[in-house]
């Protein structure tokens, strides 16, 4: 088999009045993260490690922020896109791992909630998805809480 290993990465600035979503899940805070789609930056990271790893462009090649048509989108509906084109190509997804970088809120009441939502989008096992959560120990904007970031990394292989 040709396998295939993909990284993404992806970061976005808490603000006010805006729902916060990550990984599929929505939280109860009031704030969220300022971007064109949903801002969901774990499910963004996904995207991009998932189409590095098939030699594609990345998420804002196939789903432009200049779009209307992607305005507040569902990000779990922009992952199943991602997995519609690897499939298209002739991949199959391994397994993903990714990890979210955030101050606040809490991470890990929800992980078990954000892996069935990104398992159920990309057609995995729960089992076949990592996720993991930490803080950036007050360093930089991250630390000081005014942003969320997160990892990804997929395998793929040709089939």
């Amino acid at each position: 088999m040709n396998f295939r290993i993909g990284h993404g990465y992806d970061i976005h600035r808490i603000v006010p009045g805006r729902p916060l979503v990550l990984g599929g899940v929505k939280f109860d805070t009031d704030f969220g993260l300022d971007g064109h789609s949903d801002a969901d930056c774990v499910t963004h990271a996904i995207c991009d490690a998932l189409l590095g790893a098939a030699g594609l462009p990345d998420i804002g090649h196939f789903f432009p922020n200049t779009d209307p048509v992607y305005k507040n989108i569902d990000s779990q509906v922009l992952l199943a896109r991602v997995c519609g084109e690897l499939s298209r190509r002739s991949f199959a997804i391994g397994n993903i791992d990714a990890t979210v970088i955030a101050e606040k809120p809490k991470i890990f009441p929800h992980l078990a909630a954000m892996k069935a939502a990104l398992a159920k989008s990309t057609h995995l096992p729960v089992s076949n998805i990592g996720l993991k959560a930490t803080t950036n120990e007050g360093v930089g904007d991250l630390g000081r809480g005014l942003a969320i970031a997160a990892h990804a990394v997929a395998l793929i292989a040709k089939v």
